[in-house]
């Protein structure tokens, strides 16, 4: 039985879903990811402005007067989230944690995606894969992959990112929209491994990585000093944050780490979309929609 809160929380995540996806996304995620190829739906009479191209020559030597061919897009897409649980994402500075943002993407995500027919899946991760739903359609389905993405405690390492892209490449036969939620904090020497997964990964498939980061993890506020405290590792160190240079060496530091990333990506050919937990999502995810759709 799953506890009275957890109900209660998944129902209402689901209405949070449904709005922003009827607030924000109505037929942008459809024309961002568009379908496999088109099939055929019927053969109507020519009407002034049709295509040309479309003329059906056959039929219209037949009929002695011109009809054309009409096609429907073939979506049958399979969209595929692979969700980072590690302990990092238990850290949040403005009212809300890296890992209730990471849920709350991954549930718009899915809710869109089921909203257009999509087969959605679940892969949860952190020093390993802990969870792999294979991807499927329905309401029942979708509620168990929000419940899923809620129902997590972040802890352990972030090692289990190549394992679950792994995983993708080896499981899930069919070509999936693979988004790829993490704040990517990964240490340096993991760096090529990581490049090597996503590449493979990246042949069959289209991975989007959501990157969710904090902006105390991009800058400190000179506020003295301060413990800081490895989530992963559980690592202390004592950090002087009056210090104009220490607070310089820390943004460069993590923008040195984010560049890494940005690299990893491309290297592999594959989008990458920055969420943070001081802001609203929905603009970040649209943005990246229509980009994506002026691109095709």
């Amino acid at each position: 039985m799953l506890p009275d809160d957890l109900i209660r929380e998944v129902k209402r995540l689901e209405i949070y879903a449904r709005r922003r996806v009827d607030d924000l996304f109505a037929g942008e995620y459809h024309a961002a990811f568009k379908g496999q190829g088109i099939e055929f739906a019927e053969v109507r009479e020519y009407e002034p402005g049709d295509d040309v191209r479309s003329i059906d020559w056959n039929v219209t030597a037949r009929a002695g007067r011109p009809f054309i061919k009409r096609f429907i897009e073939e979506r049958r897409l399979t969209v595929l989230l692979c969700l980072d649980t590690s302990a990092s994402h238990a850290f949040g500075t403005i009212g809300r944690s890296k890992a209730r943002v990471a849920a709350e993407v991954a549930s718009v995500l899915a809710m869109v995606a089921s909203r257009n027919s999509d087969r959605v899946g679940l892969i949860t991760f952190a020093d390993t894969v802990k969870l792999f739903l294979p991807p499927r359609k329905g309401r029942t389905h979708l509620l168990r992959v929000i419940r899923e993405c809620l129902d997590t405690s972040p802890k352990g390492g972030g090692e289990g990112l190549t394992e679950a892209l792994e995983l993708v490449r080896t499981v899930v036969r069919q070509h999936a929209i693979v988004f790829l939620l993490s704040d990517f904090l990964i240490d340096p020497s993991r760096g090529p491994g990581v490049l090597k997964a996503l590449r493979m990964v990246s042949h069959r498939h289209e991975v989007v990585g959501v990157r969710i980061s904090d902006p105390r993890e991009l800058e400190l506020p000179p506020i003295g000093l301060v413990k800081l405290v490895d989530p992963e590792t559980r690592r202390a160190v004592l950090v002087d944050t009056a210090s104009r240079s220490t607070r310089r060496r820390f943004a460069q530091a993590a923008e040195q780490r984010r560049q890494a990333i940005d690299l990893i990506f491309r290297g592999a050919r594959s989008d990458l979309i920055d969420v943070s937990t001081a802001r609203s999502f929905g603009p970040d995810l649209l943005r990246y929609f229509r980009a994506r759709e002026r691109r095709r």
